[in-house]
């Protein structure tokens, strides 16, 4: 019989892994840490509004995959991601902490928010989790109002600047640049028309939370060279768009990166997308931006 190593378990939505996100999970790691434990994440994937309030409006600050990677680049041994369906959210309290945490996973300890709700209707609370630790011998850990607040707060401040291009902002309380994954595609070619040839993104998942319509200064990783640029997010107006675009102008740079899957960050935003008078003055504008762009990233590695 194969025996399942112990666990130090927190459970969580985890969106954004931000600052609030980074205090508690370096909690976690430190416990498991000083026990001989295995640190894990037990996370839910879709969002259950998705699932029982058929909510597609709902947007995220990482896919489930960039999720994934970021737990683990905090010390997150193991992230296992259950599949949220209507099924999962009928289980009841017994069931979920005996059938997942306990026979699953073999939990030594829980650390959780006071607040935490589970089970069918949610209907169980921490001081129930404390009565089933006794039950099945683990321990509960639990996470300060004060910490659970600075989440739920950072959380939405986070969304709020995205969603206003203040991508400075988010990254200040991310505690790392906010980045969008997607893959390179094929445009309609007008970059290259008037000497600013872009990577046209491609992000797959719909749910992925996109910052407000602008031009940005971004950086990327390509063949293990961190490359600039600049991106549009919009419609291109200037040229009669109709449907929102992601495109990158990266700087001294020519290789060819079609269906290239690349990771992008954002580092600041210059200015709200425009509709322009002509072709002419779209491009002294992008003149313009590029330079500004180039101050600020020289300002960034002196």
């Amino acid at each position: 019989m194969t025996t399942i190593s112990a666990k130090v378990t927190t459970i969580g939505t985890f969106d954004g892994i931000h600052i609030g996100h980074q205090k508690i999970l370096k909690q976690v790691v430190q416990l498991a840490e000083d026990k001989g434990y295995i640190p894990v994440v037990l996370t839910l994937f879709p969002h259950p509004r998705m699932v029982l309030q058929k909510d597609d409006s709902i947007k995220l600050l990482n896919t489930i995959e960039e999720r994934v990677e970021l737990l683990k680049s905090l010390g997150i041994k193991e992230v296992i991601v259950k599949k949220f369906t209507k099924e999962f959210a009928n289980l009841s309290a017994k069931d979920y902490v005996k059938q997942i945490l306990v026979d699953e996973l073999n939990t030594k300890y829980i650390v959780i928010g006071y607040d935490h709700h589970f089970g069918k209707n949610r209907s169980a609370n921490i001081k129930d989790l404390k009565v089933f630790a006794e039950h099945y011998d683990f321990q509960v850990e639990e996470i300060s109002a004060q910490d659970i607040e600075d989440v739920t707060v950072s959380s939405t401040k986070i969304r709020t600047a995205l969603n206003q291009g203040k991508v400075d902002l988010a990254n200040s309380y991310l505690g790392y640049n906010f980045f969008i994954t997607g893959t390179v595609i094929k445009g309609k070619g007008l970059g290259r028309t008037i000497e600013f040839p872009t990577a046209n993104i491609s992000v797959t998942a719909s749910y992925k939370l996109i910052p407000n319509d602008g031009v940005y200064v971004v950086k990327s990783t390509i063949d293990n060279q961190t490359i600039y640029g600049m991106m549009n997010i919009g419609t291109n107006p200037t040229v009669n768009g109709k449907t929102q675009s992601i495109e990158v102008h990266f700087f001294d740079f020519n290789k060819d990166i079609y269906n290239s899957e690349l990771k992008i960050e954002f580092l600041k935003r210059l200015r709200s997308e425009e509709k322009f008078e002509n072709i002419d003055v779209l491009k002294s504008q992008l003149r313009t931006d590029m330079k500004n762009a180039s101050n600020f990233i020289n300002a960034l590695n002196v």
